[in-house]
C-alpha cells in the first residue's frame, strides 16, 4: 500500500477487469507509481476468475470462492474504480468513452476486457439461451436454474470444445448429486471436439463423456433455439430445458469503433503488448497477438502481466525500453471432469485422476490467494520526547471517510452549547434541528443547512453524487424543497490539468444531482488540501417546515433506507475481508442504496410526519434521541429485527468492523438507551451517510404510507412505536 503521497499528474485507465489487470493492480499495491492515478473500469464490483468456473458449475466451490474482488483490490493499489461498462475510445481526445458516464481522460490505457461465447445471429438465442462468457451473468443463471430444482431437464451446450466439454461434465454431476436426472448433449459443427489437444487427450476425454452419459452431436449445427429445444440443421430437435452457448470467441462489438488496428474483431498487439496506438495497449483473451498466435486461454493473460506492467510504467516515465512478450509454444491444460477428477495434458502426456484435481485445486486456490491483497493501515510511530496522550490517539482506529469522520457528538454539544441565541428577527431556529428555519417577506419559510464529506472514494463522481444527495438530506428531512446551493471543495494536490478535468467532473455530477431535485448551484469555493472533500450549503422552501421534535404517544416510527453504512465503508477502507461473502459486492450494494435521494419519501412523508429528520453521523440511535429531547417527554420502543440493515453489515460488525466514529455515538447515549448486546444492535450506532428519513407518524397511518414508500422504490419499514414515559429508548 502506498505510505507516501505524490501530486497526480498522468491518468493511467485500466479498461476491464480480466486477470493481467488484476494482477496490475497486486503489483501497484505493492509498488506504486509516484505521480500515477490508476483508474480501473469494469461493470461489477467483481470478476470471475475462469479456471474455478466448471468447479463452481459442478458444486465444488461457492460462486464467492471464484471471484476476485476488484473493490479491496483497488483499494489496496490506491486506484479508483468505476463501475461503469467502456462503450468506446477516442483517440483524438485521448478519452475512454463510458455506457453511463461522460468521457474519461487518459495518458496510458490498456484493455483486457475478455470475450463473449454468445451466437446473436442464432435465431432464438437471445430469448431463450444463455452464453458462457461473460462468466458471472452465466454463473448467476446456472445457480439459479439449480436452485429450481428441474425434473430431469435436458440440457444442451453449443460448442464442444475446451469450455463446453468442461462445463457438460460439471453440469451433469451437479444435476446428479442433487438427485436430479439429466440429459446433457454436446452439440458442434466440427467432426472433433477439443482441436487444441493431442490424439491421447482427446481419447481420454471421449472416455469420461461416455461414462458420464453425455451425448455428443459432432458435425451438426444449430439452426433455431426456441424456448424448450434446439432445432438443428438436420430437422432434428434437441429437448432444452437449458440452452448454453460456449461456440467459440466474439470480440465485444465496441472495439470495431475504436480506430485501433483489428484482427478479425480483436485488438492487433506486438511483441509489447502495444496497440497501433502508442498510448494504448492490450492483453488477454481481447487481444490478438500478432507475432505469436495463440489460442484463447487465461494462461496467456496471467504470463503477459509482468511485462504489460513494465510497459505502462516505461510508457507513463516517458523513459526506458519496452519489454518484449514471448508466449510459450505449449502450456499445461488441466481439464475439469465434473467429480473431483481432471486431466493434465502437456507435450502429449496425459494423466487423469483424483490427485490431478487436487493439483488443478492448489494452482487455482494459489491464484485466488495471491489476488487476496489486504490493506495495510498506515499508523504513525509515537516520537520520543512526545506529549503525554499522543500515544493514545495514534492507537485508535483509522480515521473513517464520509459521517464517519465527523465530531462525536459530545464534542459537539459542548461547543455548541456557549453560542449566544440568533439575534437576527428573521432566524425562527438556528443549531440544533436539521437545518435552520428563516422567516420569508410575503410569506413561507426557507430552510438553510451546510454539510461536508471527508473522501471515502477515489471515484470523484462518485463522492460528488453522495456528497451532494447527502446534503440535501436536511432539506428534504425538513419537507422543505431544494432551492439554491453553494459548493466547497477541497483537491488532493495533482497538476493543473488533472485539476481542471477532476473539478469539472465533481461539479457536473453535482449540478445533475441539484437540478434533479430542482435545485440550482449558484457558487462556491475551492481550495487544495491533502485529501478530497466535497461541501454543499443549501437552501430550500417549506409552507410547514417538519422539525424533530413532535412526537406522539400512538405515533409508529418509519425508517426509510437500511442501516450500516459506516461498518461498509470502514471495512472498504481497511479491505476487510469476508468468509462467505465479497466485500466488493457489500459495498456495491451499499453505494447504491447511498445514492437514492429522498425526494420522493419526503413528499410522501411530510404530510403525515409529527417529526421527521435523516439518519446521519450519530446512528440512528443518536438521532432517534435527539428527536426524544426535542419533544414532550415520551419512551420509543424500538423491534431490532425491523429495523432494515444493508446485506453484509451485520457479517462485518459480527467480525469486530467498526466506524471511528461508532464507540462516541454508544459512548453519548449511556443511560438513555436499553439495548441488547449482539452485532445487528451495534448498528444502531453506526454512522451513515445518506442515511433514510426517520418519521414519527400518527399510528393509523403508518401501515400505507409504508406501502406508498416501497411501491415508490423505497425500502421503508415501521421500526418502531411511541409510548408515553420518561424519555428512553427500549430496543427488543
Amino acid at each position: 500500500m502506498q505510505t507516501e503521497t505524490y501530486p497526480f499528474v498522468k491518468d493511467l485507465v485500466l479498461i476491464g477487469g480480466g486477470h493481467a489487470h488484476a494482477l496490475i493492480l497486486r503489483t501497484w499495491a505493492m509498488r506504486p507509481m509516484p505521480g500515477v492515478r490508476m483508474t480501473v473500469i469494469n461493470p461489477g464490483p467483481t470478476a470471475p476468475y475462469t479456471g474455478m468456473l466448471p468447479g463452481h458449475v459442478a458444486g465444488h466451490y461457492p460462486a464467492s470462492a471464484m471471484m476476485i474482488d476488484l473493490v479491496r483490490l483497488a483499494r489496496a493499489a490506491g486506484a479508483r474504480l468505476i463501475l461503469d461498462r467502456a462503450a468506446g475510445l477516442d483517440l483524438d481526445g485521448a478519452t475512454v468513452r463510458l455506457a453511463d458516464r461522460p468521457p474519461l481522460p487518459f495518458d496510458v490505457a490498456s484493455i483486457d476486457i475478455g470475450i463473449g461465447s454468445g451466437l446473436p445471429d442464432l435465431p432464438g438465442f437471445s430469448e431463450h439461451g444463455i452464453a458462457a462468457k461473460p462468466l458471472g451473468a452465466f454463473a448467476q443463471v446456472w445457480q439459479a436454474f439449480v436452485d429450481g430444482r428441474p425434473r430431469a431437464p435436458g440440457i444442451v451446450i453449443l460448442g464442444a470444445g475446451l469450455g463446453g466439454v468442461e462445463l457438460a461434465l460439471a453440469a451433469m454431476h451437479r444435476l446428479r448429486q442433487s438427485g436430479t436426472t439429466a440429459t446433457v448433449t454436446l452439440v458442434d459443427p466440427a467432426t472433433a471436439i477439443l482441436p487444441d489437444t493431442g490424439d491421447a487427450a482427446r481419447r481420454a476425454i471421449h472416455a469420461e463423456l461416455a461414462s458420464a452419459g453425455i451425448t455428443l452431436r459432432l458435425g451438426q449445427k444449430a439452426q433455431r433455439v426456441a424456448d424448450r429445444a434446439v432445432h438443428l440443421a438436420d430437422g432434428t430437435s434437441l429437448s432444452s430445458d437449458f440452452t448454453l452457448s460456449v461456440a467459440g470467441a466474439r470480440p465485444q462489438a465496441w472495439l470495431a469503433d475504436t480506430g485501433l488496428h483489428l484482427t478479425e474483431g480483436f485488438v492487433t498487439v506486438g511483441p509489447t503488448l502495444g496497440t497501433s496506438d502508442a498510448r494504448v495497449f492490450a492483453v488477454g483473451d481481447c487481444a490478438h497477438l500478432s507475432h505469436a498466435p495463440r489460442p484463447k486461454a487465461g494462461v496467456f493473460a496471467v504470463r503477459a502481466a509482468r511485462v504489460l506492467d513494465h510497459n505502462l510504467r516505461a510508457t507513463l516515465a516517458e523513459t526506458g525500453t519496452l519489454r518484449r512478450y514471448h508466449p510459450q509454444r505449449d502450456y499445461l491444460k488441466l481439464v475439469s471432469l465434473g467429480r473431483r477428477r481432471a486431466l493434465a495434458d502437456k507435450h502429449g502426456l496425459v494423466v487423469r485422476g483424483a490427485w490431478v484435481w487436487r493439483w488443478k485445486d492448489r494452482i487455482d486456490r494459489r491464484f485466488m490467494a495471491m489476488l487476496d491483497t489486504p490493506v495495510i493501515p498506515v499508523r504513525q510511530d509515537t516520537p520520543s520526547g512526545a506529549a503525554a496522550g499522543l500515544a493514545d490517539l495514534l492507537a485508535e482506529v483509522p480515521l473513517c471517510g464520509a459521517c464517519g469522520a465527523k465530531l462525536s457528538p459530545s464534542v459537539l454539544t459542548s461547543a455548541l452549547a456557549g453560542l449566544p441565541p440568533p439575534q437576527r428577527p428573521e432566524v425562527l431556529s438556528g443549531p440544533g434541528d436539521d437545518a435552520a428555519i428563516l422567516a420569508r417577506p410575503g410569506g413561507g419559510r426557507r430552510v438553510m443547512t451546510t454539510d461536508h464529506l471527508r473522501g471515502f472514494t477515489n471515484d470523484y463522481r462518485l463522492m460528488a453524487r453522495v456528497a451532494a444527495v447527502h446534503a440535501l438530506g436536511d432539506i428534504w428531512a425538513m419537507g422543505a424543497t431544494p432551492e439554491h446551493a453553494a459548493a466547497q471543495v477541497i483537491l488532493p494536490r495533482m497538476s493543473p490539468r488533472l485539476q481542471g478535468d477532476t473539478l469539472t467532473e465533481i461539479m457536473a455530477e453535482a449540478t445533475a444531482v441539484f437540478r434533479a431535485a430542482g435545485a440550482d448551484i449558484v457558487g462556491g469555493h475551492s481550495s487544495q488540501g491533502t485529501e478530497l472533500t466535497i461541501g454543499f450549503t443549501v437552501t430550500g422552501l417549506a409552507d410547514r417546515p417538519v422539525s424533530k421534535g413532535g412526537m406522539k404517544p400512538g405515533d409508529a416510527l418509519i425508517l426509510t433506507k437500511p442501516i450500516g453504512v459506516g461498518v461498509i465503508l470502514a471495512a472498504e477502507m481497511s479491505a476487510t475481508r469476508m468468509p462467505d461473502a465479497l466485500l466488493g459486492e457489500v459495498w456495491a450494494g451499499c453505494v447504491a442504496g447511498m445514492q437514492r435521494p429522498l425526494q420522493a419519501a419526503s413528499r410522501l412523508l411530510a404530510p403525515h410526519a409529527r417529526a421527521m429528520t435523516d439518519v446521519t453521523g450519530f446512528g440512528l440511535a443518536g438521532h432517534l434521541a435527539e428527536m426524544l429531547a426535542a419533544g414532550d417527554p415520551a419512551t420509543v420502543e424500538i423491534t431490532l429485527d425491523a429495523v432494515p440493515v444493508y446485506p453484509g453489515a451485520a457479517a462485518l460488525a459480527a467480525q469486530g468492523q467498526a466506524s471511528s466514529l461508532m464507540p462516541a455515538n454508544r459512548a453519548a447515549l449511556i443511560g438513555r438507551i436499553s439495548v441488547p448486546v449482539s452485532p445487528r444492535a451495534d448498528l444502531l450506532f453506526d454512522p451513515q451517510t445518506c442515511g433514510g428519513l426517520l418519521a414519527a407518524v400518527p399510528g393509523n397511518q403508518a401501515q400505507a404510507l409504508v406501502a406508498a414508500l416501497r411501491a415508490a422504490g423505497d425500502p421503508a419499514a415501521i421500526i418502531g412505536h411511541i409510548g408515553a414515559g420518561p424519555g428512553k429508548i427500549i430496543v427488543r
